[in-house]
């Protein structure tokens, strides 16, 4: 594979990277998939020749200080993907996410230190260890949607890289990028690709579906136009309940990250009522409760949507008065 075009490929998927970090908030997980996308960017980048000897001739008063700096963001990368990792597992919560990710990074930074003070092997050790760790969070979450799709992805990028630290290890004076360059190359497109699958995905999911319906969406829309006029006060009672059922479904949709999220929620419970007291408590404090993923927002079976909406307003309305709420305005801006 040609060098440039992997860097080239990389940088597009960390791209798309930032532009979902810009439209939705910047939690520590989207900020540590940032993280190591671009850091495998970086290091892709150092990967061509060119770049390579001219960082070389740029800081000649160093000692390979292409590789320094491409070790760096291997480190970098394995960090930031461990963090992503750590947040998979059952034992991870909001709370103690960030402490752990802050954690991590100062050992991280500590060992990038150590690598280049004192010229110690522990860069490779750190990319081995924290690649054995996502590899193993990987298998745990694989599934065939789209989100398990993009794991496993990144998780054989993950795998290929950390056999290539391994041999590094064993061989500390090669070149790292001067012999199996194809392997480093792979490994390059498969964590990008695994970057941003999901949002690549569900938008040509969404295209295709979209040109399915289009011949029914016509039909019933010229049949009845009241039900896309925006804005139109006359539509009736039923028709605005509806909508506002569906607003709802959408923003729970969209709050769980349509299916998309870097996190692996507990299986909803089988009691709805039970269910709609944890997605209540999620909608009144996004940030304190444990996060909930599209299957707790979708109605149980034998319940329709509705009915589900319901349920959920009427144990959000029970809620102690002193939860975290967001103030409820109607239409002419009144509280």
């Amino acid at each position: 594979m040609t060098p440039w075009l992997v860097a080239l490929l990389v940088w597009i998927a960390a791209g798309a990277r930032v532009g979902r970090i810009l439209v939705r908030p910047a939690s520590t997980v989207r900020v540590a998939i940032l993280v190591a996308v671009g850091a495998v960017a970086g290091a892709a980048t150092l990967a061509v020749p060119e770049v390579a000897q001219a960082v070389d001739q740029w800081l000649s008063g160093l000692t390979a200080p292409a590789e320094k700096i491409a070790l760096t963001l291997w480190v970098g990368f394995a960090a930031a993907i461990t963090t992503v990792a750590f947040a998979a597992w059952p034992i991870a919560s909001r709370r103690n996410l960030r402490q752990v990710a802050t954690v991590i990074y100062v050992l991280a930074a500590l060992d990038v230190v150590l690598e280049w003070v004192w010229s110690l092997a522990t860069g490779w050790v750190a990319v081995a260890a924290g690649g054995v760790f996502i590899v193993i969070t990987g298998l745990r979450n694989l599934a065939w949607t789209p989100l398990g799709r993009g794991i496993g992805l990144f998780t054989v990028g993950t795998a290929i890289v950390t056999v290539l630290a391994v041999l590094q290890l064993l061989d500390p004076q090669r070149p790292f990028y001067a012999h199996h360059g194809w392997a480093w190359g792979l490994a390059n497109v498969l964590l990008a690709t695994g970057a941003v699958w999901v949002i690549v995905e569900v938008w040509v999911r969404a295209r295709l579906l979209r040109r399915r319906i289009r011949t029914v969406h016509a039909v019933l829309t010229n049949r009845f136009p009241e039900v896309t006029a925006e804005g139109f006060k006359r539509t009736t009672t039923t028709l605005r309940a509806s909508d506002e059922v569906t607003h709802i479904m959408d923003a729970l949709y969209l709050q769980s990250g349509g299916g998309i999220d870097a996190f692996v929620a507990t299986p909803p419970p089988a009691d709805a009522e039970a269910r709609a007291v944890a997605v209540a408590h999620w909608v009144a404090d996004p940030v304190g409760a444990e996060p909930l993923d599209s299957r707790w927002v979708a109605p149980p079976e034998g319940m329709s949507a509705r009915r589900w909406v319901a349920v959920i307003a009427h144990v959000y309305n029970r809620l102690d008065p002193d939860a975290t709420r967001p103030a409820v305005t109607d239409a002419g801006g009144r509280n």
